[in-house]
């Protein structure tokens, strides 16, 4: 039986991008030099992370994203992958905790907002 703490995020200090585990089936990497803003937001004990890129927009719930916040702020930020249920109580008490991860094509969310203006 392995002891190792799962984990729902990574750091690498030589990383050039972020892989993001968004399904069993879908992964996605986005660059780090297309990163353009973070908005960290609390609801009650859930946080919600919003990572901005040039060509994505990457929506992450759960709790303590703090931590992860900080890491993409120095672009060090290599993984991010939602956690199975069954794992969650492996997670020591602070860590943080990815509940869910949508993203979202920049190019459908202008074609939104034009819809929305006319």
């Amino acid at each position: 039986m392995s002891t190792k703490t799962p984990e729902c995020w990574a750091s690498d200090p030589q990383t050039k991008g972020l892989h993001i585990e968004v399904s069993p089936g879908r992964s996605l990497l986005l660059p780090h030099d297309q990163f353009i803003f973070a908005e960290l937001t609390s609801g009650g004990d859930e946080q919600h992370l919003k990572l901005v890129f040039a060509t994505h927009e990457v929506s992450v719930h759960g709790h303590h994203l703090r931590r992860i916040e900080t890491v993409m702020q120095r672009l060090e930020l290599s993984l991010l992958a939602k956690l199975p249920g069954s794992q969650r109580s492996l997670i020591t008490e602070g860590q943080p905790v990815i509940l869910g991860i949508v993203v979202t094509e920049a190019n459908l969310q202008d074609k939104r907002h034009e819809d929305a203006s006319e």
